[in-house]
């Protein structure tokens, strides 16, 4: 963990608002999107079922505002039952409207260190939309019957007027969980979360359990981390990629939508990635789909750290489908392994928003709205470019973070792991454990090793960081 000093220092500041304007993302709201926002606020679309009764729950990072979705389970007589209400973003957004207008020229809300840049003004994002416990609120509520090993067998969606109970977070379910103080709606998460992951790796979908690199704010400064997610947010997230798959299925049947895809590994791919494993002694057993050998690996092991690094090649190439008539030829999802929606996210991502409509068009038997039609050839274009410049305002953020916490121990040694090595280049990168770095690093490098590396290069002008093996 690095920490920046108490008092954020200028420059950091500036390195910020700097890679923001590189990158292109708006600085603040144009008056006539918050005038829209302001007034819609006021008169949402309400004309939905009541399902205020029903003990809604969230379950999010500390802090979040943007909540989108909040969950119910049951137990049936040979199952469960799942309710999943998703905020209802289409009840305040007029298509066509100056908010919608605004909203695909950003694509999704990008999360940087010193704030986030929202997909709509906060007054909707954190406010009116938003399923903030003990507030009405509209949203698409998800209901999936499962039977008991966790198999969905049947799925509808509706519009309905919601009330959360209550916002939680991760670390308070996981440890409800451990301490065995969990009961009703967190023990039902745990035990339909994990049957979940069962089938998912039954069917050779793909999780990994790689740490994440963040940029965290707060004592007056921002520390970088390396941070495994906890079981329960495993758990949550099986319910998320439990109703996307709903939503695709409904929208396939139906011939209309927008799909999430992520074509097969390329064959040479993955024999690159089976001699990898074979170099750092990562076992791979015949007839063993890549999910179900990287599902028991352990990141803070060196070699499987450095396998799951290189293997993520084979997770390349997400992105969206829209389709109006016969389904696409790629209407899969190679790491969830089955057709898959992003539908659970509307404050946040554009494209949640569309798809969510036509599911909801769908299952009340009516027609797809023409405005929401006529976007579906244009949404994967639009989720592509944003979603590209959200990718490098976060990494830019890192990477500057990372200079400035370093610069000053410039010919410091320290330990690392070997996770990449570019024969061609004759460098590679290196994952330090603490502070949680990662950079690249002249050569010579043999993957997966442990290294001693001294520290070359720490300039937050350029962002670079650059290491060389000590010797």
């Amino acid at each position: 963990m690095i920490q920046v000093p108490d008092q954020i220092p200028p420059k950091l500041e500036d390195g910020f608002e700097r890679v923001r304007r590189e990158v292109g993302l708006p600085d603040g709201f144009p008056r006539a999107v918050l005038d829209e926002a302001t007034w819609v606020a006021r008169v949402p679309r309400l004309d939905a079922e009541d399902l205020s009764d029903v003990p809604f729950v969230t379950i999010d990072p500390p802090g979040s505002m943007d909540l989108d979705q909040a969950v119910h389970l049951e137990r049936l007589r040979a199952g469960y039952r799942v309710w999943y209400a998703i905020a209802d973003v289409g009840a305040f957004v007029r298509p066509g409207g100056v908010i919608d207008t605004e909203a695909r020229a950003r694509g999704e809300t990008v999360y940087l260190p010193a704030g986030t840049v929202p997909l709509h003004p906060r007054v909707l994002s954190e406010g009116a939309a938003s399923l903030l416990p003990g507030a009405l609120r509209p949203a698409a509520v998800w209901r999936i019957d499962l039977d008991a090993d966790g198999r969905t067998v049947g799925a509808d969606v509706r519009r309905a007027m919601v009330r959360s109970r209550e916002r939680l977070d991760y670390a308070y379910v996981q440890a409800a969980v451990d301490t065995g103080t969990a009961d009703g709606v967190l023990g039902l998460l745990a035990e339909i979360g994990r049957l979940r992951l069962a089938l998912e790796r039954e069917r050779g979908g793909v999780t990994l359990p790689t740490p994440e690199q963040e940029v965290v704010a707060g004592d007056g400064g921002y520390r970088l981390e390396f941070r495994l997610p906890l079981p329960a947010e495993a758990w949550n997230a099986q319910l998320s990629l439990l109703t996307g798959m709903a939503a695709a299925t409904m929208m396939l049947d139906a011939e209309i939508g927008l799909l999430r895809v992520l074509p097969r590994p390329h064959a040479d791919d993955l024999a690159k990635v089976r001699r990898v494993a074979r170099a750092l002694d990562v076992p791979w057993p015949d007839g063993a789909s890549y999910g179900a050998v990287v599902h028991d690996l352990d990141p803070k092991v060196a070699r499987q750290a450095a396998f799951l690094h290189e293997s993520k090649v084979l997770l390349r190439g997400a992105g969206y489908v829209g389709f109006d008539g016969e389904p696409p030829r790629l209407a899969e999802h190679a790491a969830v392994a089955a057709p898959y929606a992003h539908v659970t996210a509307p404050l946040r991502r554009l494209a949640d928003r569309y798809a969510t409509e036509v599911c909801l068009a769908v299952a009340a038997g009516e027609p797809v709205p023409y405005d929401v039609r006529a976007a579906l050839a244009d949404l994967p274009g639009i989720m592509a470019a944003t979603g590209r410049r959200a990718g490098a305002a976060e990494r830019a953020c890192v990477d500057l973070v990372e200079a400035f916490v370093l610069r000053e121990r410039i010919g410091q040694a320290f330990e690392a792991v070997v996770i990449d090595v570019d024969e061609r280049r004759g460098d590679g990168q290196v994952q330090l454990a603490d502070p949680a770095v990662i950079a690249r690093c002249d050569g010579p490098l043999v993957l997966g090793e442990q290294v001693t590396v001294r520290l070359t290069r720490a300039d937050p002008a350029t962002r670079e960081v650059r290491f060389a093996p000590a010797t």
